[in-house]
């Protein structure tokens, strides 16, 4: 190739003589003749490079089997190794083409040096993109996201590259700026507090399994309640069910609380926690009446029959006046209530009995008796959870009156009358 130029040197310089130019101006225009011919020579190199790789290589990555090729393609990886291609020729056999113009040579071969770092720098980050797309195509990728650590070798990728270039341009070598910058530490403490901060919280969060992609999670300071989608170098995106798309400081998650959803998932069962408020006015001791209403309701005869026979035994043993009700025991219908509310969940399709099962009073206050459901159903869906929470309340609330009890809400119905008596 270099006796082919120097053969079109020639050949210009001594075709530029015969038409009567000086020798100066037959060297230069020559020279600059060649160099356009280089130019152009190693811009259809690319092309042909180009080509070739999309007619054999990038159809035999279609057909293949093998994903990380696949990824590469879409990453441009081979593209940005094609440009090497016409960088690389040029800066062998600029020196000939451009003999005459030693200045000019050095000139182009500080640009295509800058060129080679900034395709590298490419190359490189191409890579490290296919190798994380990759790794994230496995299951344990979830609970181990490497995006963030990625990310900051990218960032010491792309600093490196700018010392190069700025030492190139200086003409400085590389360890003069290191030492140079290192009075400027505290600054570049300052520019990259955040990204330093952000990959110190991200390692924190992938180490200690605090978070994962795909993990339900809930932060009211950043209005977060969603599921990640992405752990990155400085952020966390977070979407949620409304589809709206939050952004969360990585570092916020160490610093600040969180509720992650992800030991519910995994446990299989979700919490129902609600409490119904009983009007204590409605709340008395059962009547002969009642309780043979009462021994009608099929789930409810286990616990009647048991519950009779204790009290039975306790009243003949202590021989209680029965003339007061207040003497012996007795059963209430707030009770036998609490019993059938616990035989109906027990006996429900969609409550885990292996799980902590609670229905129990809570204190009493200005809005009645709390009466709480604690309990956990058998689906983790969000609107499965609420179909089977609502059914069950749906069904509590229908069969409140039947014990002859009564939900409290203000105003109540004694409150009412009081007031219409009162008047």
């Amino acid at each position: 190739m270099i006796n082919l130029i120097k053969s079109v040197l020639e050949y210009f310089n001594e075709l530029l003589l015969n038409v009567g130019l000086s020798e100066y101006w037959a060297s230069h225009i020559s020279q600059f003749t060649a160099f356009l011919l280089l130019l152009v020579f190693s811009y259809l190199i690319y092309y042909v490079t180009w080509k070739l790789i999309r007619i054999v290589l990038l159809p035999i990555f279609q057909r293949s089997k093998n994903q990380f090729d696949d990824l590469l393609v879409r990453h441009q990886f081979f593209r940005k190794i094609a440009y090497l291609v016409p960088a690389i020729i040029l800066y062998n056999l600029s020196d000939e083409s451009l003999a005459i113009f030693p200045d000019y040579v050095q000139i182009f071969n500080s640009i295509l040096e800058i060129f080679f770092v900034i395709i590298s720098i490419l190359i490189i980050d191409s890579l490290l993109s296919t190798l994380n797309d990759f790794y994230e195509r496995y299951d344990f990728a979830k609970d181990h996201p490497i995006k963030s650590l990625v990310q900051i070798i990218k960032i010491i990728i792309y600093i490196i590259g700018g010392l190069i270039i700025l030492g190139n341009l200086i003409n400085k070598d590389l360890s003069t700026i290191v030492i140079g910058m290192g009075t400027l530490s505290a600054v570049l403490m300052l520019i990259f507090k955040d990204p330093i901060l952000g990959f110190v919280g991200g390692l924190q969060l992938i180490f200690n399994k605090m978070l994962s992609i795909g993990d339900w999670i809930t932060m009211p300071k950043f209005g977060a309640d969603g599921i990640v989608l992405e752990i990155n170098l400085t952020t966390v995106k977070v979407q949620n069910w409304d589809k709206t798309i939050v952004t969360i400081p990585t570092y916020s998650l160490i610093s600040d609380s969180f509720q992650n959803w992800r030991g519910m998932e995994e446990a299989g069962g979700r919490r129902i926690k609600r409490a119904l408020y009983i009007d204590m006015d409605s709340i008395t001791f059962c009547t002969e009446g009642m309780l043979e209403r009462f021994h009608k309701i099929v789930v409810l005869k286990p616990y009647l029959e048991k519950k009779e026979k204790e009290l039975e035994e306790y009243n003949k043993k202590f021989k209680p006046d029965p003339s007061s009700l207040v003497n012996g025991r007795r059963q209430t219908n707030i009770g036998v209530f609490r019993a059938y509310l616990k035989a109906y969940l027990q006996n429900h399709p969609d409550i885990h009995n292996n799980m902590t099962f609670l229905v129990r009073q809570l204190p009493p206050s200005e809005k009645g008796l709390p009466i709480e459901i604690y309990v956990f159903t058998k689906t983790t869906d969000w609107a499965e959870y609420e179909d089977v929470q609502a059914d069950i309340f749906d069904h509590i609330l229908a069969v409140t009156p039947q014990f002859d009890l009564k939900v409290y809400q203000f105003p109540n119905n004694s409150y009412l009358v009081e007031m219409t008596n009162s008047n």
